[in-house]
């Protein structure tokens, strides 16, 4: 079944395809400051979620479960109904590639979970303290307060280096989403079953990275999952956040790079 809607999406390299799947609220440019990481041989497809981006918001209902539905299809529009692929998800969309793994495990080449959201619910998360590792109090006189408060929020590292990154790569995705859509999808942000109950394990390669001061979803509830991932590497990144890959962009980079050089390029 064909996604509606189509996706919008931004294709990088050739090979190996690779579906990246952002978080809520932001858009498909909030990944791709990890895109030069990424070894030949590998195509990159980083697509806009339904309501964020230049993808139209779902129709009905809107929530995660629909999210979830048009994902998959959108993974068979964009790489065919029986080709091998790849997966990197972040937050939200961490959740939605386990989902497409416990419906697509067989033609799963490889998975990346990005401080993935594990429980939708969030007062069942066992989250971590926020803690700034390096404060910037230039950075809240400088700029207006509506530029920066969600980065200061959010930011363990809040260095000039870490506020140009999320302007450019986070801060267009904030600005473009579709109101409306992310309350749709705030009502009914739960999934029916744990996706690893569906599909046991995945024998593919496999990173999970989590920010050690991540308050949205921190690190313990992506341990737990683990055992269902034989193949994972799990490392918790010190001093970075929620947003661990704006935080520390050089060490999540690599551990994706020797993920993907994992995978079957050939």
């Amino acid at each position: 079944m064909a996604a509606d809607p189509q996706a919008n999406v931004a294709r990088t390299g050739q090979g190996l395809p690779i579906v990246v799947a952002h978080g809520m609220g932001v858009d498909h440019r909030s990944l791709m400051m990890l895109d030069d990481w990424f070894p030949d041989g590998t195509q990159r497809l980083y697509l806009d979620l339904p309501g964020h981006g230049r993808t139209p918001p779902l129709a009905g209902r809107g929530g995660l479960p629909e999210y979830a539905d048009w994902f998959v299809d959108a993974i068979d529009d964009l790489v065919g109904p029986r080709r091998p692929f790849a997966l990197v998800g972040n937050s939200m969309g961490g959740a939605l590639v386990r989902e497409a793994v416990a419906r697509r495990k067989r033609r799963v080449a490889g998975v990346a979970l990005i401080a993935p959201v594990i429980d939708p619910v969030m007062a069942r998360r066992h989250v971590a303290e926020h803690v700034v590792d390096e404060p910037n109090p230039d950075l809240m006189h400088r700029l207006p307060l509506g530029q920066v408060l969600d980065f200061v929020r959010m930011g363990v590292n809040q260095s000039f280096d870490a506020w140009r990154r999320y302007q450019r790569y986070i801060l267009p995705g904030i600005r473009a989403f579709d109101r409306e859509a992310y309350a749709r999808l705030e009502e009914r942000y739960i999934l029916p079953d744990v996706p690893e109950r569906t599909f046991g394990t995945f024998d593919g390669p496999t990173l999970v990275v989590c920010g050690r001061c991540d308050q949205i979803v921190g690190y313990e509830d992506q341990e737990a999952v683990l055992s269902h991932y034989p193949n994972a590497r799990y490392a918790v990144i010190e001093r970075a956040g929620h947003n661990v890959y704006v935080d520390r962009p050089d060490q999540v980079g690599a551990l994706l790079r020797d993920w993907a050089d994992e995978l079957p390029l050939g």
